[in-house]
């Protein structure tokens, strides 16, 4: 359910105290949000109680949607390494050589960080 808010529905705040009635009526009747602006910016939405619940209800529900993928995703990388492990493949390190590999970590994770950023 995409809602897009239509040119309409953006009024001054100015307006909308003048209106209130009849602009809650409307946005009542038709379940579509409303936009107030202040010095010509966007600033407020007014929305029908009944709409904005079944808003934050489907963000809930998304919200937990991915947090069971991400649970199944760590579950599945978690045996992934376990499976390595048992099959030997790993590398040991002394202090040393952990030092060097979480530098080589932190610098590709900075080169990613501003590649990402340069977009």
């Amino acid at each position: 359910m995409e809602t897009k808010i239509n040119l309409e529905n953006i009024q001054t705040l100015t307006d909308f105290k003048r209106n209130a009635k009849d602009y809650v009526e409307r946005v009542k009747a038709t379940k579509s949000p409303l936009v107030l602006t202040v010095n010509g910016k966007a600033e407020v939405v007014v929305q029908e109680a009944r709409a904005f619940q079944e808003l934050l209800d489907q963000l809930e529900h998304l919200e937990e949607e991915v947090y069971q993928l991400k649970l199944e995703t760590l579950r599945r990388e978690i045996n992934i390494g376990i499976e390595q492990l048992e099959n030997g493949q790993y590398t040991e390190h002394d202090e040393k050589s952990l030092e060097a590999f979480f530098e080589g970590i932190k610098v590709r994770g900075r080169k990613n960080f501003a590649q990402t950023n340069a977009l």
